[in-house]
């Protein structure tokens, strides 16, 4: 059989409300008691029993993905709960690549959240925190969100002393690898002045 989600013409994070649409189109177009006698009625028949099955396998599918879970603190509702498992198998870069490939159109609250959560994995607390954030605007209810929005609030004073990649090296207040290079420098040339050889191959 053919991809379902190609039968009905839709895409793989279609709602449910756009899969029944879809669906609704087609029987109406492909229906058996629409051609009679017409000599395609045999064709339309095999059409509508593909898309007959196509719609159940979608559906089935969608029960499933959509059944409640608890699973590794992951509670409820979710459209994307491959990501989800990613998530909770540690496998945080194959996650970060399925979250980049949802069109920017499909990026609702859940899908905010799931980054934050990939981003608070990869201790990039600022684009957490900002992730975190668009997830209880665009759904203050939920309470999932609101507990890691609420989670990263309070430990928001520990970011800064933490390893940011969205921070420039700049503000880090660290030192940079040429600083290093060139206080090892400065104590070989010292060394050297002493009688001694910090640095031997140079």
């Amino acid at each position: 059989m053919r991809d379902p989600y190609e039968v009905l013409g839709i895409s793989r994070n279609a709602s449910e409300e756009e899969i029944k649409n879809a669906y609704r189109a087609l029987a109406k177009k492909y229906h058996p008691d629409n051609y009679g006698d017409n000599p395609l009625s045999d064709l339309a028949e095999e059409k509508m029993a593909e898309i007959n099955e196509a719609y159940d396998k979608i559906m089935n599918e969608h029960k499933r993905k959509n059944k409640t879970v608890n699973n590794g603190g992951f509670n409820g509702y979710t459209q994307f709960p491959e990501i989800r498992d990613l998530i909770n198998a540690n496998q945080i870069e194959l996650a970060l690549e399925k979250l980049d490939a949802v069109p920017i159109q499909n990026r609702n609250a859940e899908w905010y959240f799931l980054n934050g959560s990939v981003m608070y994995k990869r201790g990039w607390f600022d684009a957490a925190y900002t992730s975190f954030s668009n997830a209880c605007r665009m759904d203050p209810q939920n309470p999932e969100y609101r507990e890691a929005f609420a989670r990263m609030n309070n430990q928001k004073g520990q970011f800064n002393q933490a390893g940011n990649p969205y921070r420039s090296q700049g503000n880090m207040g660290g030192c940079s690898a040429c600083d290093v290079c060139y206080s090892l420098w400065c104590a070989d040339c010292c060394c050297e002045c002493m009688g001694g050889d910090l640095i031997r191959c140079c």
